[in-house]
């Protein structure tokens, strides 16, 4: 079993910037790949970034490349989410998701996930 704790969330102005970090435990995210999706009342768990910690790939939707960096820090055992020029339509509860093995073609998806923290809320405010 994993655990995921968020932290970061809150209110920004719109063009502001804001990080969102998870940590694991009680095991690493060794072996696993890590993810960020969001979600606004009334749709669908959106796909936001996702890593995969062995290797360090990233990879990221469309509507958020270029402003948000997915990372790791192995020290701390944390995947963190750097968010910049942040929109009003960010706005949403971020949750962290972890799993593993799964392959890069379900990545997107997150019934491929097993684990998720309670997630954390962004308002990004015009």
């Amino acid at each position: 079993q994993v655990r995921l704790d968020e932290s970061g969330g809150g209110s920004v102005q719109a063009g502001g910037s804001m990080r969102l970090s998870c940590v694991a435990s009680p095991r690493t995210f060794s072996g696993f790949s890590v993810g960020w999706f969001r979600q606004t009342p009334g749709k669908e768990r959106e796909f936001v970034a996702a890593l995969k910690w062995n290797s360090g790939h990233t990879y990221y939707a469309d509507s958020v490349k270029g402003r948000f960096t997915i990372s790791k820090d192995t020290s701390q055992n944390t995947v963190s989410l750097q968010m910049s020029s942040l929109k009003s339509e960010d706005t949403a509860v971020y949750y962290c998701t972890a799993s593993r093995q799964i392959i890069q073609s379900s990545l997107r998806n997150p019934d491929a996930y097993g684990y998720w923290g309670q997630g954390t809320q962004v308002t990004v405010s015009s």
